[in-house]
């Protein structure tokens, strides 16, 4: 009787599996073309699946190491893509501290990801701190729609790294000079540099007349011409804005500015006044353009007191701005600005929609994985929610109010 019984009870797990939604396709190890994932507990719930290994299995334990590792991209029923070739490494600095941090990848080949232009370099976003998993997404695509030149392409995903489930992520594009991306021409005399406060080991560094730290990010090996270049044009430049003696058209593209100003400013973003991922790109001859826009997961809301209130100006006291409004007529193009694009700001509330109905399967998933959504008792975790539409609603509201108070007060 009882080989009976063991034929019984592997026809009723075979059909349990059947009947489930999540399945383990949990292919032969030897063989090359596919990496395991098992979904068993956490099934696939509408959004793409990127599958990891490193090599040996390794740990990501810093931002300079660059690990050896395959990438998979799996959809709902097998994988879709070939397995492919690539390092992983940390990045990010406070947000690479946390349980789910975000990862560095840089593919051997360049690769069109969810039909985002080619590339090899590519960044995996963990959005912990933020429990609607919406600010860095809705940001890029309000930068989008106001005419950037360039806004981060990103794409929601399920991540599993080293046969674990991590959670849902953000992949986007790295910000780096490209046709695809900071298209500025690749010259000594092009510049792509950001106003930060950390430094990693490879970074460029300087520091200005006002006491900004930046980082230049391109070219990626300047000579010490080009680095002087480049610091001697900022400091005149803020130089000048301190002083109030200056022709801005000479000296940035206004609207740019106006812009990238409003962005930060409306969302409230907590590095968006002047602390760090402040991206600015100059040429020899040319203007200060901002942008792209980038790091929104500490905004809209999230903070500490007074960045969690909708109320009260943050970014026009900060850095460059704090000079910038001191003169006429910038002050008076940022009023214009607003008015001209007050209803995509305010659209922007509307626009969660889609995106938080596409996330809430995942969302469940994710809060099984990281059970934060009612953590609200220590720093980044500063809000507390039943469930995942609360937090998107809470988001909604903010915004609401944001567009309320600028009105009020402009």
């Amino acid at each position: 009787m009882r080989p009976f019984k063991n034929v019984i009870k592997a026809l009723l797990a075979g059909f349990i599996c059947f009947c489930c939604t999540s399945c383990i396709w949990d292919y032969d190890s030897a063989d090359s073309r596919y990496l395991p994932l098992d979904d068993s507990e956490y099934p696939y719930a509408g959004i793409p699946r990127l599958v990891i290994e490193t090599d040996d299995f390794t740990q990501i334990r810093n931002r300079e190491n660059k690990i050896p590792s395959k990438l998979q991209v799996y959809g709902k029923d097998g994988p879709e893509s070939e397995v492919l070739d690539l390092t992983v490494k940390g990045r990010g600095h406070s947000s690479f501290t946390m349980a789910k941090y975000s990862i560095k990848l840089k593919f051997s080949e360049k690769q069109s990801l969810f039909g985002m232009p080619a590339d090899k370099e590519w960044d995996l976003i963990s959005n912990q701190r933020d429990k609607s998993m919406l600010r860095n997404y809705i940001t890029y695509q309000l930068a989008h729609i106001l005419q950037d030149d360039y806004s981060p392409r990103v794409q929601f995903v399920e991540f599993y790294l080293n046969r674990r489930y991590m959670g849902v992520y953000l992949l986007a594009e790295h910000i780096k000079v490209a046709k695809h991306r900071v298209n500025i021409p690749k010259t000594d005399s092009s510049f792509l540099f950001e106003k930060t406060r950390e430094a990693d080991d490879d970074d460029i560094l300087f520091q200005s007349h006002l006491d900004c730290i930046f980082n230049i990010k391109y070219p990626k090996d300047p000579t010490k011409e080009s680095i002087d270049l480049l610091k001697t044009h900022v400091n005149e430049f803020e130089k000048r804005i301190e002083n109030d003696s200056i022709t801005l058209s000479d000296w940035i593209d206004i609207e740019d500015f106006v812009r990238y100003y409003w962005i930060q400013e409306f969302s409230k973003n907590i590095d968006g006044a002047f602390g760090r991922s402040i991206f600015i790109t100059w040429r020899v001859g040319d203007i200060f353009r901002m942008g792209p826009v980038w790091d929104f997961d500490l905004a809209y809301g999230i903070g500490n007191d007074k960045m969690m209130s909708p109320c009260d100006w943050y970014v026009r006291k900060q850095g460059w701005y704090k000079h910038l409004f001191k003169n006429p007529v910038f002050k008076d193009r940022a009023r214009k600005y607003w008015i001209a694009n007050r209803e995509r700001f305010e659209d922007l509330k509307d626009s969660i929609n889609a995106p938080s109905a596409l996330l809430e399967k995942a969302a469940k998933n994710e809060f099984k994985r990281w059970p934060t959504i009612r953590v609200d008792d220590q720093w980044p975790f500063v809000d507390s929610y039943k469930n995942y539409r609360e937090a998107v609603d809470s988001l909604r509201l903010w915004i609401d109010q944001r567009v309320q108070w600028i009105d009020n007060n402009l």
